[in-house]
């Protein structure tokens, strides 16, 4: 079927197996060699220096999701991990990326001498601007430093970090054939621009000839307070002009000529009406198009065409993202990148997620061209002459098509991902054909092909193996980019100085200038193939240099104190983890009982507290099997019925395995004795002072005496399968003993006893059915049950629930181990007003029973003063909270 040139400019290449727009080489089209391929013969090092390494904190790669528990079974605790997650970032998002969106290498030539000029961010924070010279002489290239054997700085007026350069070259001024002859002895020969987060900063780049050496002079700088900065670009048409594109959309317009030192750099803002849709969107790129006025802005999801001639300005749509929807339909589709295009300024090309466009601003909504560019995060592009690329030819077969023909370089620094995207019109090689009445058809020619930048890789299916299996070795928190040596920043030679360079290629080729992340600037040919070249010899052993690598700050100082490693056993957990740990310590056991000594450990000491924090909480000394409503007396603060039953569980150990749980502070240092002289600080919490069961929860991390019971010191796990073991009970071999189930039968016990004795905040309490009550057995009695309840149930629930969320059960966790909570709710008392009071005096304030871990004081007069102050306030925010009422009305507080 035969389609116009606008319908087939909706198809994209790559798309399908054939395009309308898709040009492939034959002998009637003599397109020539589009492959570029890097020659190791011609690689050399330019310099190197570890204080150009990039100033680079960056975190982990982690989701915000990894830091919370998981919700999921079989977590320890739950979590909100999910939802909290997603208030932070996308799960695509990776902060670590966002330093090399960015190419940070940028080379500005002499007009009429065979010099150039790097420039690149440098200093502790990037905040400087770094520069060398570039010299050919001697059939070489030689570095021009500063007198120290360092980089040239120029400061840019702050400490903030520089995150893009543009450079406007003076192509035809600042110097002449016979500049000797000059009077001025300093000559412009560029203009630049560095842009930070909130500034824009001009320079001019002059060259000193009395000294022979380059200096960057700042003209000036401006500062967005309240706005971050997007772009900013130069004017290709007047010399001295710059536009800056904020976050906001708005758009300031700089003239070097009208913003002189003494008045300032203020700019002029651009009246634009974005209409009501201009300050959601996310902000992308400008650039100016065909007339000094006119602009060509783009944000996530749409490019505009901002006509700034007349008075009024006046804005139109170029391209939206809805375009996309039939080749691209991701519903995270958006415009990554913008730039400028030829044949001349009314083209421009625009990537998205998926699709690379060629655009015209006298065709809106119709692209001329379309690409499947199949890059992931493409963030640099760049439209650069075929010409440029295949210089220096010996054959001159397809001068013609160089010199017609254009390549979209499009990729992305972080992923070390670059494409070459080659088109042109089909004339003049195809006689007779179509064409529309702006654009000559212009078409793709060839499929995009990848371009290896970095030089040295070998692409052979060997190593790419091997890469990919280095990647999967590392953490999932470390990104590979991270421990690999990649591209920063590069720009290419200008013809010029590439020919005096080299010998001639066969069909042509480009040099290319390249920072890489261990801070080395290198040079290296590349030649225009027929074919990629897949092995490299020479490289099959640098795929993945994880020890050499590291894109984080780096110290020239040595590290001064002695390497110490201690390896941990994780046996114990490992087993516990796979569900193994009983099958695991009955081996061990059988295995020390063999060797064991008659004699068991004894502290009287350890011995003497224990009993009595037991005693008073309702055990005595003999306590076969202790009554369950004790462990309720032991609640003073509100708990998990699953801390309640791991109580209860406790309570139940005998006094022998409770010893080898707890021990005094002195035999720490006995055991740090025994670590084959590698200390170790064994840190375990001190048993508190206030009467309660173990494992003893809130208790206070502080300095430990020597006269103090610390522990517990083996998890509880542990000391269950090591009480089973004494008992000798026969199922331990076959693996049928489990911890989880035998704390989930003291769990059901618990709560049916909390449902018989607690007033419950959410209504009828749902037990299981397999619970078995204990109301009947005479043991298990509730001690005065006949009067009003003193403790509460309820569950937490997330603060923008209502009551209506109690009734429904829509509550934080859906985990019913964890999310019923039971709290002691205190008498009521006589309110009579007493001269000298103690802490009871807050019972009151809560509905819960309040303690406080200090000694008995009682309230003198003043402090009765302020305590009335504290429970107005109170009160009143008491009576405000809606949530509060409802909580006192369903548990009838």
């Amino acid at each position: 079927m035969e389609l116009s040139e606008e319908w087939k400019s909706f198809l994209p290449v790559g798309s399908s197996t054939v395009s309308p727009l898709h040009l492939s080489n034959s002998p009637s089209l003599p397109l020539g060699p589009l492959l570029f391929n890097p020659n190791p013969n011609s690689l050399s090092l330019l310099f190197s220096s570890p204080s150009l390494l990039p100033s680079l904190h960056l975190p982990p790669h982690l989701l915000p999701s990894r830091f919370l528990l998981s919700s999921h079974p079989p977590s320890i605790l739950p979590s909100t991990a999910s939802s909290v997650a997603s208030l932070f970032s996308s799960p695509n998002q990776n902060d670590a990326a966002s330093p090399f969106l960015r190419n940070r290498l940028h080379l500005l030539t002499y007009p009429h001498r065979p010099y150039a000029l790097l420039f690149f961010p440098a200093g502790d924070n990037d905040h400087k601007l770094a520069f060398f010279t570039l010299r050919f002489k001697d059939s070489r290239f030689h570095i021009q430093l500063d007198t120290n054997h360092d980089v040239f700085y120029a400061s840019i007026g702050s400490a903030h970090r520089i995150l893009n350069i543009s450079i406007n070259p003076i192509a035809d001024f600042g110097f002449t054939v016979n500049d000797d002859d000059d009077d001025d002895p300093s000559r412009v020969i560029g203009y630049l621009l560095a842009t930070t987060l909130y500034s824009v900063h001009w320079f001019a780049v002059r060259h000193n000839q009395i000294l022979d050496r380059p200096s960057v002079v700042r003209l000036g700088g401006k500062i967005f307070k309240t706005c971050p900065v997007v772009h900013a670009c130069w004017s290709p048409h007047i010399l001295e002009e710059s536009v800056v594109l904020l976050e906001s959309g708005q758009l300031f317009l700089f003239d070097l000529e009208s913003c002189g030192s003494d008045a300032g750099f203020k700019g002029t803002r651009l009246r634009v009406p974005w209409n009501d849709s201009g300050e959601s969107k996310v902000w992308l790129s400008c650039e100016f198009s065909w007339h000094p006025r006119i602009l060509v802005v783009a944000c996530s999801d749409a490019v505009f065409l901002v006509d700034l001639r007349l008075k009024e300005c006046i804005v139109s749509c170029l391209m939206k993202i809805e375009t996309l929807r039939r080749y691209a339909p991701d519903e995270n589709e958006r415009f990554l990148a913008l730039s400028r295009a030829a044949p001349d300024n009314f083209y421009f090309a625009v990537a998205s997620t998926s699709v690379l466009l060629l655009c015209d601003v006298r065709k809106p909504l119709m692209p001329v061209l379309q690409w499947m560019h199949g890059i992931e995060g493409p963030s640099f592009m760049s439209v650069l002459s075929l010409s440029n690329l295949r210089s220096h030819s010996r054959e001159d077969a397809f001068k013609l098509a160089s010199e017609s023909g254009f390549c979209i370089l499009l990729g992305s620094i972080w992923n070390c991902e670059f494409n070459t995207f080659c088109y042109g019109s089909i004339l003049p090689f195809r006689k007779g054909s179509v064409t529309s009445k702006i654009n000559p058809a212009i078409c793709a020619w060839e499929l995009p092909f990848e371009i290896n930048l970095s030089g040295h890789e070998c692409h052979c299916g060997k190593c790419l193996l091997r890469k990919e299996f280095s990647k999967d070795a590392l953490p999932e928190w470390i990104d590979w980019q991270l421990k690999k040596e990649i591209v920063l920043g590069f720009g290419i030679l200008s013809n010029k100085l590439a020919a005096l360079l080299c010998e001639p290629d066969e069909n042509g080729g480009f040099t290319l200038i390249r920072l890489s992340s261990s801070g080395r600037f290198e040079l290296q040919r590349y030649h225009a193939s027929w074919a990629h070249a897949r092995d490299l010899e020479d490289c099959h052993d640098q795929v993945l240099c994880l020890d050499r690598h590291l894109l984080y700050p780096m110290s020239d100082e040595k590290y001064k104190f002695p390497k110490n490693f201690i390896y941990l056993k994780l046996d114990y957990l490992y087993s516990y983890a796979s569900g193994r740990l009983t099958q695991f310590l009955v081996t061990k056991l059988e295995k020390i009982c063999k060797y064991a000594n008659d004699e068991e450990p004894f502290c009287a000491e350890v011995h003497e507290l224990l009993c009595e924090k037991l005693n008073s909480c309702g055990f005595g000394q003999l306590r076969s099997c202790p009554a369950v409503t004790s462990v309720f007396n032991d609640i003073k603060l509100p708990s998990s019925l699953h801390e309640v039953a791991l109580r209860r569980l406790w309570a139940d150990l005998p006094m022998e395995l409770l010893q080898l749980a707890f021990l005094s502070h002195a035999k720490c240092h006995e055991v740090v004795g025994n670590l084959d002289n590698n200390r170790v600080a064994l840190e375990f919490l001190a048993v508190p002072d206030l009467p309660q069961l173990p494992p003893f929860f809130l208790r206070k991390s502080s300095t430990h005496s020597n006269d103090d019971i610390v522990g517990p010191i083996i998890p509880f796990p542990v000391l269950l399968v090591l009480n089973e073991f004494r008992n000798g009970y026969s199922n331990l071999e076959g693996g049928e003993f489990s911890v989880e189930a035998e704390v989930g039968l003291r769990y059901k016990e618990v709560m049916q006893v909390a449902g018989e004795i607690a007033v419950s905040a959410f209504g009828p309490t749902h037990l299981d059915e397999h619970a078995v009550s204990l109301a009947e057995d005479g043991e298990e009695t509730w001690v005065g049950s006949s009067k009003p309840r003193s403790f509460m149930l309820y569950r937490p629930v997330s603060f923008k629930s209502t009551a209506a969320d109690h009734v429904q059960e829509k509550f934080v966790y859906s985990d019913t181990n964890y999310d019923t909570f039971i709290s002691h709710v205190q008498e009521k008392k006589s309110t009579k007003q007493i001269e000298s009071v103690g802490q009871e005096i807050f019972d009151d304030l809560s509905p819960v029973a309040l303690r406080f871990d200090a000694p008995v004081k009682k309230l003198e007069p003043l402090s009765l003063k302020a305590y009335d102050l504290l429970k107005r306030q109170m009160s009143k925010w008491q009576e405000s909270f809606d949530s509060y009422k409802d909580f006192c009305i369903q548990s009838r507080f």
